[in-house]
């Protein structure tokens, strides 16, 4: 009962609209409809779509058209997924429905629906059956769609030699553990080392090798006079006596005079400024461009962090801006402080400013305490771990990319929410005094008012067809077809749709409703390879809708592929009844 229910409400999150993907928009075409892709490039572009229908249709009663319909929204329903933890960091698997509280912006909610969700509980198995017009050679089997998508985020803007290695540890050891329905990417704060989602360890290691330090500062121990970020920040803008006095100190003790010490050390501060700042930005700018490319992906999507810190200036203070693309896009960032349990580096007798001066002690520590601030408020604002002051960074590692033993799914409907895009804050407490902890996340937007209908339809079907849960509003099948054109292969996705279970409305002799079909092909990656969209106005005679009762329609949209295995997404979506269908179709394209 449990994990079909879990499915259910995932689903009809992503299609309410509250959390709106911010990928790849449906593109409607007149002739040949299609979605533009991500990556890779696309295949050939679908051929065409049309209907198939057994019985003899007037020309007016089923028409097609470029533009969606319009969709009244469902009831809105928010979900929002608890780990509970132990003192020793085990997961509470006991809890029940009364032993939560839900706040809306500081607002009581009413939980309405309780899952309680295991590992495994989402995995889907496809069956690749498709049927062929004309034999093509391939075996047939069964394919794990891919769940889980976790990209490893390196940041060589600020991560040290020793650092790097650690992490680099961390994650073979991960590696060695992952699932067939996993799917990694690494990137990098630089941008300068990147492999999209793939199942190919080989690649991973290969990726992870090329993975050094690349810091736009001069090397540790070559500047003089020494000036850090935070010092900088606290020289040039300010304006602190205390720095001021530190730079100059330092100056003079690199054989400057004391004269030119102040306008040195001056220049020093302002160029350190502008190369941590940049660095600071630089790694915001590639963080995002990171969520943007998982917000098109299907299934469990989250980053894990690998950084040492770093101070952020009230100029390059981004992570607000982090938390809010990855909350709108369901995204959880998990964050590791590669430092592992360190001691301050004043008392690291390797280091080239081992005994300093009481001044420069006091704002080496204050530099290495904020460094922490801004991986806390990654972690915590996306509802994900923040795993710091501690050794076994390849068990963090481990428990970062894991799920856990159980999940609690809270599901409540807000009263009165207003369609204006507005951010909530919400609050998840336990209502007995266990000394828990609680990881979820902090808050949801509101579902923006969208001026035009279209506009909310294409959101709503792209929410959809980015799922991997199938939805049975309504009845449909769907069969996929191989043939062959010379060279080429053609994919047909034939859409079977059993109008008993369609709800019209009835205007003087006519059965009135829409039908929008869209068809998407990912490959075994996730990444969104083609697809087509069209909308279906039916207007049926009586007579019509009783003989299309006992036989349905088909509508079939035709691909021509390259060889590979493919995941292919089906949703119909009816407008008079608001129902949606899902399905997906496991398909091997042979060489």
């Amino acid at each position: 009962m449990e994990r079909p229910l879990s499915r259910m409400l995932t689903a009809l999150l992503r299609i309410l609209g509250l959390f709106l993907l911010t990928g790849i928009p449906l593109v409607l075409l007149a002739q040949t409809p299609d979605l533009t892709p991500v990556i890779p490039p696309p295949t050939p572009p679908p051929s065409k779509q049309k209907v198939d229908a057994p019985v003899s249709i007037g020309k007016d009663e089923i028409t097609a058209h470029e533009a969606p319909v319009t969709l009244q929204v469902r009831v809105n329903v928010v979900l929002v997924r608890v780990v509970v933890r132990d003192s020793k960091g085990k997961a509470v698997t006991n809890l029940k429905k009364e032993d939560f509280q839900l706040a809306d912006n500081r607002k009581l909610q009413t939980i309405s629906s309780f899952v309680v969700e295991a590992p495994g509980s989402q995995v889907t198995e496809v069956a690749i059956h498709s049927n062929e017009t004309e034999p093509v050679a391939g075996t047939a089997r069964t394919v794990q769609l891919p769940q889980r998508f976790m990209a490893l985020f390196f940041d060589d803007r600020h991560l040290q030699a020793l650092d790097v290695q650690t992490s680099q540890r961390a994650a073979r050891n991960l590696f060695a553990k992952l699932q067939p329905t996993d799917r990694v990417a690494i990137l990098t704060t630089s941008g300068q080392v990147q492999l999209d989602f793939t199942a190919d360890r080989k690649q991973l290691e290969e990726t992870l090798q090329r993975i050094g330090p690349r810091s736009l500062s001069a090397p540790s121990g070559t500047d003089c006079p020494p000036m850090s970020f935070y010092e900088a920040y606290m020289f040039v803008e300010a304006r602190d006596p205390q720095a001021m006095q530190l730079g100059t100190m330092d100056a003079i003790a690199c054989g400057i005079t004391p004269q030119m010490a102040p306008i040195v050390a001056e220049m020093a501060a302002k160029r350190e400024l502008t190369v941590g700042e940049s660095e600071v930005e630089s790694s915001f700018a590639n963080l995002g461009s990171l969520i943007r490319r998982m917000s098109g992906l299907p299934g469990q999507r989250s980053i894990v962090m690998m950084s040492p810190g770093f101070f952020m200036t009230p100029s390059t203070r981004e992570s607000s801006e982090m938390i809010d693309r990855a909350t709108r896009a369901n995204i959880v960032i998990n964050t590791i402080d590669a430092r592992g349990l360190y001691v301050s580096s004043f008392l690291d007798a390797s280091n080239h400013m081992a005994n300093p001066s009481p001044l420069r002690q006091s704002f080496m520590t204050q530099e290495e305490r904020a460094q922490d601030d801004v991986l806390g408020e990654l972690a915590d604002g996306t509802g994900g771990l923040f795993i710091h002051n501690r050794n076994d960074i390849d068990q963090g590692l481990l428990e970062a990319a894991a799920d856990p033993e159980v999940a609690y799914i809270l599901g409540f409907a807000p009263q009165n929410l207003k369609p204006d895009g507005k951010y909530h804050h919400l609050k998840v407490t336990l209502t007995n005094k266990e000394k828990y902890t609680l990881q979820a996340r902090h808050g949801y937007f509101a579902p923006a008012k969208l001026s035009k209908p279209e506009a909310a339809a294409n959101e709503e079907i792209r929410a959809a067809l980015y799922s991997h849960e199938e939805l049975r509003d309504l009845p449909i099948g769907c069969e996929t077809h191989l043939s062959k054109d010379g060279d080429e292969t053609h994919l047909t996705v034939s859409a079977q749709i059993d109008f008993r279970g369609l709800k019209f409305r009835k205007a003087e002799d006519r059965n009135f409703d829409s039908l929008t079909v869209a068809t998407v092909v990912f490959d075994d990656n996730g990444n969104l390879v083609t697809g087509m969209q069209r909308a279906f106005d039916l207007k049926l005679k009586d007579a019509t809708l009783e003989r299309l009762k006992q036989t349905g329609i088909s509508v079939n949209s035709d691909f021509a592929m390259k060889p590979g295995t493919y995941i292919v997404r089906l949703v119909v979506r009816a407008s008079e009844g608001e129902q949606m269908a899902a399905l997906n179709r496991g398909v091997e394209i042979p060489r």
